[in-house]
């Protein structure tokens, strides 16, 4: 696969890289006396030099002979020099700005290249969308690698999105120079039925030597596995027990261990290293999302590679599932992802290997981040207008919007129970009494009223359902980032509170908004396609910090509540999810009423 986010490719190099490594010409820069962290051969390497001319690696050993005159010389003393980090699997919206503010955020943090699913700005503006992102990253020394959503929408039939992507469009962009690969394929329920349009845009990839990447959410690990692997997707970010990343491991799967700003899987995903005598070489650290704040306060992959110490991968490992591991996934292992001869000059230098303070970015053997912040200056980019304007509800929201009229003394329905930093749910249910005809939350069970409105094409579709799990007694939460339509998600104890957070963000153009008694708590406005913001990462930071603040105001402890919230219109996993056109069975794929029908079994569903 040719690469394109080298500075230099290695045709253009090789004369100088060879004539550099013999000390014939000098290098741009020499690295001196690094430790090294050889993912090749997972060893420390004491005083090693690293040379580089033309953005590449020239010479890895001695490097006396390779310094002239003009060679900039950096000092390790004896810092831990290693390749630059990767994130095999990310959704850049999902930290709520552009890929220019995510740039800065994250490369100070060590991260030199990112392979990013746009699906979320895809579902609202189409291709169109995921040409602004690459623009946008153009502008940055950010590597960022694109793979082409293919699922748009998630689960053909179950929603209603604001654009739609076939063979055709996926086709058409496997040439662009950006793309490496195809989006996590959501719809492993079309592959495992063979679908003739699911087989399609993964053969598309293939035949364009490109790489599937995967989202296999079932805790099956047999047969359907199995026959998901062999349709050419290559790896998966989903497993949340060790037991299914071994077993995608010992299928030749590439394991993407996730550890993102709501998702905390790696406390369990780790154990199918750290209790098993295995070779590492199928497993990737992974973040799927992080919001500002996480990359803000935490970090980046160095946070995630400090968690994987914690529980208990050695550091060598660790790094080298967000090096070289992540490259051969990708199949780029012959440019990106090992400090030796030839390859990107992509490196980071670390105080230390157990607290992975990163001192030191180079991209393309440029200086462009030190001591936790970056050294370069990137230009500007200003989303177009048509990218703001995403928000189109046909009609007026009021509380009367959110009436769920019944008839009867009490009803049982159907609910979606959610856990704190988990991105599965139950379906439970809930005996609700009929108040003046109509159904109503009850927080006294921790049954909330929830609504998809969709918001693309002004349709007046809507979708009714109930949530149990965040814990709020007052007040309402909406969002514009619904995975993966990204309709507008409410959720709430009473209409009216439901209606005002629902009608702050068409004013602001989408977003994420708490609402009690009348009273707008937090806001967090996303103009950009209704998911990112155009201001500076640490201002939405902010701005997602006091939303936080609301949610606990108004009774929540969960982490990340807003993006738990946002899976909850999520058709690909399970158990039981809400879209805009009503509720959908996870693992039968299809719609169920939101009343459990009369001489339904009790053992049809799990209890609290």
């Amino acid at each position: 696969m040719i690469n394109h986010f080298c500075r230099t490719p290695l045709w253009e190099a090789s004369r100088t890289l060879a004539a550099v490594a013999q000390g014939k010409v000098p290098a741009d820069t020499v690295i001196r006396h690094a430790t090294l962290v050889n993912v090749c051969t997972h060893e420390l390497q004491e005083n090693v030099d690293v040379a580089i001319s033309q953005g590449r690696i020239a010479l890895v050993g001695d490097a006396s002979h390779c310094i002239g005159g003009e060679t900039q010389v950096i000092e390790a003393g004896g810092q831990y020099l290693a390749p630059g980090f990767m994130d095999g699997h990310i959704h850049v919206e999902s930290a709520m700005v552009g890929v220019g503010e995510y740039a800065r955020a994250v490369i100070p943090h060590g991260t030199t290249g990112i392979f990013m699913d746009p699906h979320e700005i895809c579902n609202v503006l189409g291709l169109e969308g995921v040409s602004c992102m690459a623009e946008d990253a153009r502008r940055t020394p950010l590597k960022a690698m694109i793979t082409t959503p293919s699922c748009v929408p998630a689960v053909p039939g179950f929603e209603d999105t604001g654009s739609a992507i076939g063979p055709e469009e996926i086709r058409r962009t496997m040439d662009w120079d950006s793309v490496v690969g195809l989006g996590e394929m959501m719809n492993f329920p079309g592959i495992l039925s063979s679908d003739p349009r699911t087989h399609a845009i993964v053969g598309e990839t293939l035949q364009a030597g490109k790489i599937v990447t995967g989202h296999y959410s079932m805790p099956e690990t047999g047969p359907g596995l199995n026959a998901y692997i062999a349709s050419g997707v290559r790896c998966c970010h989903e497993s949340t027990r060790a037991e299914e990343a071994l077993q995608k491991m010992r299928l030749g799967m590439y394991a993407m261990l996730r550890e993102g700003s709501a998702w905390h899987d790696l406390h369990q995903v780790a154990r199918s290293i750290t209790e098993h005598a295995i070779d590492t070489r199928f497993a990737v650290l992974v973040s799927d999302d992080n919001h500002p704040h996480t990359l803000t306060a935490q970090g980046h992959l160095d946070h995630i590679l400090r968690r994987a110490l914690e529980e208990g991968i050695d550091p060598i490992t660790a790094i080298q599932m967000v090096t070289i591991n992540c490259a051969q996934c990708f199949q780029l292992d012959h440019e990106l992802g090992s400090v030796a001869p030839g390859k990107c000059a992509d490196l980071v230098l670390l105080r230390d290997l157990k607290t992975m303070e990163v001192t030191r970015v180079l991209i393309d053997g440029q200086t462009v981040a030190r001591d936790g912040r970056l050294t370069v200056e990137m230009k500007p980019y200003t989303y177009p207008q048509w990218a703001t304007g995403s928000m189109h509800i046909r009609d007026a929201i009021t509380p009367e919007t959110f009436r769920i009229p019944v008839q009867g003394g009490q009803v049982t329905v159907r609910v979606m129970e959610v856990a704190s930093g988990r991105v599965d749910n139950r379906e439970t249910q809930a005996v609700l009494p009929v108040t003046d005809g109509e159904l109503r939350s009850d927080p006294s069970q921790d049954v909330l009223k929830a609504a998809v409105l969709e918001r693309h094409h002004g349709t007046g579709k809507m979708g009714f359902g109930f949530v149990r799990g965040f814990q709020i007694q007052n007040g309402a939460m909406a969002s514009t980032v619904a995975h993966d339509a990204h309709n507008l998600l409410v959720i709430g104890t009473n209409e009216e509170d439901m209606a005002l957070a629902a009608n702050t963000l068409v004013e602001a153009g989408g977003g994420m908004a708490v609402v009690q008694n009348g009273q707008v708590l937090g806001l967090v406005p996303l103009p950009i396609a209704g998911l990112m913001s155009p201001l500076p990462v640490d201002q939405v930071s902010a701005q997602v910090e006091q939303l936080e603040k609301a949610w606990e105001q108004i009774g929540c402890r969960m982490v990340s509540p807003f993006m738990t919230m946002a899976l909850i219109s999520l058709a690909c996993l399970p158990e039981l999810r809400l879209t805009d056109r009503g509720l959908v069975d996870c693992t039968r794929f299809c719609f169920v009423p939101l009343e459990v029908p009369e001489g339904a079994a009790d053992s049809d569903f799990t209890n609290i």
